[in-house]
């Protein structure tokens, strides 16, 4: 009986081991953040693209979240996108109706056998409502990408964004 037992615990830990990969999504360090307050999202790649190393990363930025600052990654240029505001913001009585949209780090080499962090911060809204909230990331590599962009929060989700939950102002973590 032992045996048995000890075969299946073996057979469970192997079929663990080898199902792994299926899970190294690209994750948020932090997985809540109160409404109205600063966030610093570190974006976690944990592998490149099938073989490939990792060239770009772009991480879109939804409404709601404003007053972004990428911070720079040694050996990889940082860009950021800028557009309108679908609202205004008030950041410490100065009204922001336009900010950064998307953030591009790129011409670096983040190759598949290792793991990295893209690090930002920013505001969220006060106005938005607690709940799930997405950065939607794509992973360029030389011959292809993997786009991390589901935002549906469904459990059997390919390639899920990034997320974390938004708690009330007034709640605790």
């Amino acid at each position: 009986m032992i045996r048995i037992f000890a075969r299946a615990a073996v057979a469970v830990a192997t079929l663990a081991a080898l199902s792994a990969p299926a899970f190294a999504h690209v994750t948020l360090e932090v997985k809540e953040a109160k409404l109205g307050s600063t966030y610093k999202a570190v974006v976690r790649v944990p592998h490149g693209c099938g073989a490939e190393a990792t060239t770009t990363l772009r991480i879109q930025i939804p409404e709601g979240f404003y007053n972004v600052k990428p911070m720079p990654h040694a050996g990889w240029t940082l860009e950021t996108v800028t557009g309108p505001y679908a609202g205004s913001y008030d950041n410490h009585g100065t009204t922001l109706t336009e900010g950064v949209k998307e953030i591009v780090w790129s011409g670096g080499s983040l190759p598949n056998e290792f793991y990295d962090e893209f690090t930002f911060r920013g505001t969220f809204a006060g106005t938005l409502e607690p709940g799930r909230f997405y950065f939607p990331v794509v992973q360029e590599c030389a011959n292809g990408e993997e786009a991390w962009i589901d935002v549906t929060g469904a459990e059997d989700a390919e390639m899920p964004a990034p997320s974390l939950e938004l708690l009330p102002a007034d709640a605790g973590h």
